[in-house]
């Protein structure tokens, strides 16, 4: 008998067709999150690379942010403006420089959090398909091979050439169930280790903020006095 996996879906009971349907989902919708995954991480990257080689060399604070707001999509971008707005929040209110580096300091730990839970948005739904896909292939094989034994039952025959179409239809279901599952896998353990890096890069940044911070802080300490000027 030719393998034809259409018509054995065509014959499939229509449980089996739903699981087939299900999975078919599954897979579309996860390929579809990894290829945007893939480009949004990997931008993500390089535009926090850039941007705190960018900030590693601007001669003061103020151009260091100046030179992340040409980028607003950059995960840097985000976390410097929160630092920004504590530090001169703090300034206002007349904070000792301590005071100021330690709340400039959560804010950027609170920004680089938002970040991070923003770039890993949606890839629960690849946890969720890597772990569940082949349980639900494995539920239409089964539910196949039920119905196959079923017609065995009827028909009173139990030879081979009766039992193998029936159970060759059933085990598709696993076959593209474990077929969604390994690239998702795959994806989120990729998609992890980028967002690792991601995360280091934002870490590593938020220590060159805060010591810009503590360099600016230093440098204006006796104009504190009189009235400090705003970032």
């Amino acid at each position: 008998m030719e393998f034809n996996i259409i018509t054995m879906v065509k014959n499939a009971s229509l449980v089996a067709q739903i699981v087939l349907g299900l999975l078919v989902l599954m897979s579309i919708a996860s390929w579809g999150l990894m290829f945007q995954k893939y480009f949004s991480l990997s931008s993500a990257r390089k535009k926090a690379e850039g941007g705190i080689d960018r900030f590693d060399k601007a001669a003061n604070l103020r151009d260091a942010v100046q030179s992340l707001g040409a980028d607003p999509a950059s995960p840097l971008y985000y976390i410097a403006h929160q630092g920004v707005l504590e530090f001169n929040r703090s300034r206002e209110l007349g904070n000792a420089p301590e005071v100021v580096v330690d709340n400039v300091r959560r804010a950027l730990r609170q920004g680089a959090a938002s970040e991070l839970a923003r770039l890993q948005s949606s890839l629960s739904f690849l946890a969720t398909t890597a772990n569940t896909a082949p349980f639900i292939g494995l539920f239409g094989t089964v539910w196949g091979i039920m119905n196959s034994f079923h017609s065995i039952g009827l028909s009173k025959s139990a030879s081979l050439a009766t039992v193998a179409p029936g159970i060759s239809e059933a085990l598709v279901a696993t076959a593209i169930g474990l077929a969604v599952a390994i690239p998702a896998t795959v994806g989120y353990n990729l998609f992890l280790g980028i967002l690792s890096q991601v995360d280091t890069l934002m870490v590593n940044f938020t220590g060159f903020f805060l010591n810009r911070v503590q360099r600016e802080l230093n440098a204006h300490r006796p104009a504190q006095r009189t009235g400090a000027t705003e970032l």
